[in-house]
């Protein structure tokens, strides 16, 4: 028998000791506003639920996906306990796509090999934009709220 994927995250509690005093970045590409603001806005309700202040998220705007990797390392040396690096990277007609995908997957990973705090990844790399809109608050979910549990798990992992 084959497990059905339904491409949502199922997440265990979250058990967080003083969550007011966490501080996260969200580094959000502009590239396809309507999907990344979509991915903060979850995030943020998501993070506020378990306990982080509204005034310890901060925001911080890039033009588009490529730019996170330059953003989120300019960060890491801050007072933040986490990154999450927002985009949303659809395929067009040229190998565009292949390659910025593949650069910011790989420089958020190199990123996190040199950090000493989580950074996550949270950009969406889809064929078409129904497939952004799924992931972003459609029917697999929101990727913004799965990033932000993701952030928090990691934090708990660092701080042990």
């Amino acid at each position: 028998m084959t497990a059905k994927k339904t491409g949502k995250f199922k997440s265990r509690s979250i058990i967080i000791n003083n969550p007011e005093e966490i501080k996260i970045a969200c580094v959000i590409s502009e590239w396809h506003n309507e999907i990344t603001e979509s991915f903060y806005n979850a995030a943020f309700t998501k993070l506020v639920e378990l306990g982080v202040l509204e005034k310890n998220i901060d925001k911080i705007y890039v033009p588009g996906s490529f730019e996170l990797i330059f953003a989120t390392k300019n960060l890491i040396d801050k007072d933040y306990d986490a990154i999450i690096s927002m985009g949303c990277i659809i395929k067009g007609e040229t190998k565009h796509f292949d390659f910025i995908s593949s650069a910011v997957v790989n420089g958020v990973k190199d990123l996190n090999i040199i950090s000493d705090i989580p950074i996550i990844l949270c950009v969406s790399t889809d064929d078409n934009i129904q497939q952004s809109i799924d992931r972003s608050g459609g029917k697999y979910g929101n990727k913004g709220a799965d990033s932000a549990e993701a952030a928090l798990k990691m934090i708990l992992i660092n701080s042990k």
